[in-house]
């Protein structure tokens, strides 16, 4: 039998034999997806789904530090998603923030003439 440092890796717990290792493995595709969105148009980034994926990976840090054996390889993953959200996010702000729309001339209800309404659209 081999005892050596690799052969003892892919038989521990958290080796490629195990969910511990494949999960993770899996779970990068999602900070690939968020690294990938950070150079499209902020207007297409979805503040809510965004907005899941930061709360969804905070939780699941917490989960792979508490979990025995502990899971670096999931932290690790869903710390650097929980960042690229997050930076997602801010972007969608900023570009939901700064977008004004001006609407049309509205008579008024009370009698003074018109006037023109500006407001900022949420998504």
């Amino acid at each position: 039998m081999h005892n050596s440092a690799f052969a003892r890796w892919v038989a521990s717990p958290t080796g490629p034999k195990t969910t511990h290792f494949w999960g993770p493995v899996a779970n990068w595709g999602f900070v690939l997806a968020g690294l990938n969105d950070t150079t499209k148009s902020p207007e297409l980034v979805s503040a809510p789904m965004t907005g899941a994926l930061v709360v969804y990976s905070g939780l699941f840090m917490r989960f792979a530090w508490r979990v025995q054996p502990r899971n670096a390889i999931l932290f690790a993953c869903h710390a650097c998603n929980a960042s690229v959200q997050g930076y997602n996010l801010q972007r969608w702000a900023r570009w939901s923030s700064s977008r004004t729309e001006v609407l049309p001339e509205v008579p008024s209800t009370v009698g003074r003439g018109t006037r023109t309404r500006t407001c900022t659209r949420t998504a």
